[in-house]
């Protein structure tokens, strides 16, 4: 990956400019060349408003934007304070992250996503948790880690403790969602996310002990980013935490949205662990969303869309750290990442709704019905269809029909057979879960049996 090119510097392209070319840069002043909160590396491809060189065009916008730039209480390496500005794009996503993530949201079929919240919010973490993990190299297939998560199994490699791990995390930090961050919880957070998948397993849940750990491109052999040293993590990351746990009346104000991105800049930045900092990073941003009431963000992935375009995630951070720590680069890139998950969480509401009213449609049809199951078998399919994250179990199939135990036993076990159901171990009893096709399937029995 190509370093991008750093801006010219402010301060001696005015000192070269005449007073005429002054007030032509001056009249131009725009934060947003183009309507985009461009960085130099882009907008020197573009051509400039007329009268100006494409450098004085840079200067406008930087004396625009210096304006509205507000000093963070967080520190690059140097010692000098990250820097933050809204601009109008930010304020327009905020508006509709604060109106779809915070507010009530309901289902295509109008009940609202809380009344069906394990049905939603198993998808969310299963898909969460494997492509938060995928970033970071884990090669698992989706399919045997979706079975592996919805089965309960212990993970049989690396690439499948990543994701078992960070199942486990992510259902740890709802715990967590009304408690203040500190610097052990960090710790605690990263030790549940990587044990077992360290080349050093004592790295697991303590921070770096060298200054051995850099970004590098991989593919180009390209280093992007050399973290603080060691022996100032300690420190920057009780600082991070204060930051975290500031009130919302603090100053500088920083958004709630804002500052759980800025969480997952720093970890990013800092980079304090031999190994799991970007895990670590998007769990403390859910963690800070989840804490501040954004309760919609427990059922959204945003890992599935960095995932897509990584290039674009790297260089937010490029762009913050070549032009004067502003961090409005990374903030954007995430808040468009955060309305992409939100849409991405309708679409599949839309998607299940439709999905569920055609298989109780088939179910209704299907011929199989007549002869293959009994009035009980019908009962629970129908069940199932509306509730797809709930498990089933023979006590309960027996106390709802006033069956003896051995029918209530087939009726699951027959229901199996024909692949509705799938049955897992626990304990000493089998649990039964809705067949991941189950829409699929219904439909194949219904053309076999017509």
């Amino acid at each position: 990956m190509k370093l991008p090119m750093s801006p010219p510097g402010a301060a001696g392209l005015m000192s070269q400019l005449r007073q005429e070319v002054l007030s032509r840069v001056l009249t131009n002043s725009s934060p947003l060349p183009d309507g985009k909160y461009l960085h130099w590396d882009e907008l020197r491809y573009r051509t400039p408003p007329s009268g100006l060189s494409i450098e004085e065009w840079w200067l406008s916008v930087r004396l625009a934007r210096n304006s509205m730039l507000v000093p963070l209480p967080l520190l690059d390496k140097a010692g000098a304070s990250f820097m933050l500005a809204t601009p109008e794009p930010v304020l327009i996503h905020l508006h509709h992250i604060d109106r779809d993530a915070a507010g009530q949201i309901r289902t295509p079929e109008a009940a609202p996503i809380h009344e069906n919240r394990e049905r939603y919010l198993l998808h969310s973490l299963i898909e969460e948790s494997i492509t938060s993990s995928q970033l970071e190299g884990a090669s698992t297939t989706r399919r045997v880690a979706e079975a592996m998560l919805r089965d309960g199994r212990q993970p049989r490699d690396r690439s499948e403790a990543m994701i078992f791990n960070n199942y486990q995390a992510m259902e740890h930090i709802r715990a967590l969602r009304s408690e203040p961050i500190t610097p052990d919880r960090v710790l605690d957070l990263h030790r549940l996310l990587t044990e077992g998948t360290l080349d050093d397993p004592a790295d697991a849940g303590r921070m770096r002990l060298a200054d051995d750990v850099n970004v590098v491109d991989n593919r180009e052999g390209v280093l992007l980013h050399e973290p603080p040293s060691y022996k100032e993590l300690p420190e920057r990351l009780e600082r991070l935490c204060a930051f975290a746990n500031a009130a919302e009346d603090s100053s500088p104000f920083v958004h709630p949205v804002v500052r759980a991105i800025l969480l997952h800049f720093m970890i990013g930045y800092d980079h304090p662990f031999a190994d799991g900092n970007g895990r670590t990073a998007r769990v403390l941003f859910y963690w800070s969303m989840a804490r501040s009431g954004y309760w919609l963000m427990e059922f959204l992935s945003i890992s599935q869309f960095l995932r897509r375009a990584p290039r674009q995630y790297v260089q937010a951070y490029l762009h913050t750290e070549t032009d004067q720590n502003d961090t409005t680069y990374f903030v954007l890139h995430q808040l468009d990442i955060i309305r992409r998950s939100v849409s991405a969480l309708h679409e599949y509401l839309a998607r299940k709704t439709q999905e569920q009213k055609d298989a109780e449609r088939m179910l209704a049809s299907a011929g199989f019905l007549r002869s293959a199951l009994n009035h009980r078998q019908v009962a629970l399919l129908t069940h199932v269809l509306k509730h797809p994250g709930e498990a089933y179990r023979v006590a309960k199939h027996q106390s709802v029909h006033n069956v003896v135990y051995q029918t209530a036993r087939t009726d699951l076990l027959d229901l199996e057979k024909l692949g509705l159901l799938e049955k897992v171990k626990q304990g000493n009893a089998f649990v039964f879960h809705p067949a991941a096709n189950l829409d699929d399937r219904i439909g194949s029995l219904n053309k076999v049996t017509r």
